[in-house]
């Protein structure tokens, strides 16, 4: 397993946030530490910004460099935009890893998922998967899957992939909940399970073997994993009720399809992020 990772994605916070440096340096920590798993490690790949325009508008790049905060959740903080496109150039390496036959995770900091064209949003201020799968398409993939294990909808990235040639999009998450979207499947290739709050462990395993069921039907040459640990029962933005060993077991499940898959890390907020890391890291494994 190869993670993509650089510490310097710690370097910005806002005061309370939960969207915090400490997410990051713990789970760093504790993949040093472990002895469970085979890791080598990378630095995210210098980028440009021809991937990133096919996700979002020119004015949306320059955005990121004015000195106003975007919504209560998404403030302007010195160098974000150097950090989100960094975040992005991490996904960018572990899609192009995987191509190349290595399995992949990156760890970085800020998310993407809630990111749209023109706008950042929910602590994301670019779309690091679509980008990555516009990227993976561009440069000769033909059938692309994302799958989004999140307790929130990925509001952004279905924006930027709604049906769009080649891939699928599929989200498990908590509804109601933030961004509130994510209540039925629109257009001809995304595809939305919302649970409700305190949905029990057995009935979140069976939404996410039928969207992998699903997701297997169509075939894709590569698999994109939105990587988000908040759905766990101990997180402060989330009332589902996942387990370590859910985690763990997500990745055996999509191991089992047999298809290149590359993750990168959205939410997760407990203290407990890095132990769901590594679980779902040796699922992945087989391990």
């Amino acid at each position: 397993m190869k993670v993509i990772t650089d510490e310097h994605c710690a370097g910005y916070s806002h005061p309370g946030h939960p969207e915090r440096p400490e997410r990051i340096l713990s789970a760093l920590e504790l993949l040093h530490r472990q002895d469970e798993l085979p890791l080598t490690w990378a630095q995210p790949g210098p980028g440009d910004d021809t991937p990133l325009l096919r996700a979002h508008s020119p004015e949306h790049l320059a955005r990121l460099e004015a000195p106003e905060d975007f919504d209560d959740d998404t403030p302007f903080l010195p160098g974000i935009a150097r950090y989100a496109r960094d975040s992005v150039g991490a996904a960018l390496s572990c899609m192009r890893a995987t191509r190349a036959g290595e399995m992949a995770f990156s760890l970085m900091r800020p998310p993407g998922h809630h990111a749209l064209r023109s706008r950042a949003m929910g602590f994301c201020y670019l779309n690091n998967v679509a980008v990555a799968v516009l990227e993976a398409l561009a440069s000769g993939c033909r059938r692309v899957a994302v799958f989004d294990f999140d307790v929130h909808h990925c509001n952004g990235t279905e924006a930027l992939l709604l049906n769009h040639p080649g891939t699928v999009v599929y989200s498990i998450h908590q509804f109601p909940c933030y961004p509130g979207t994510g209540t039925r499947n629109v257009g001809n290739n995304c595809y939305n399970f919302p649970l409700p709050p305190l949905t029990s462990r057995g009935d979140c395993r069976q939404a996410v073997q039928s969207a992998l069921r699903h997701l297997g039907g169509f075939k894709p040459e590569l698999i994109a994993v939105s990587a988000g640990f908040d759905a766990y029962a101990r997180d402060p933005l989330g009332q589902l009720t996942l387990e370590l060993e859910d985690f763990h077991w997500i990745g055996r499940q999509l191991r089992a399809l047999a298809t290149p898959v590359f993750s990168v890390l959205e939410g997760g907020y407990s203290p407990d992020l890095p132990a769901l890391i590594l679980a779902y890291l040796k699922g992945l494994e087989g391990r």
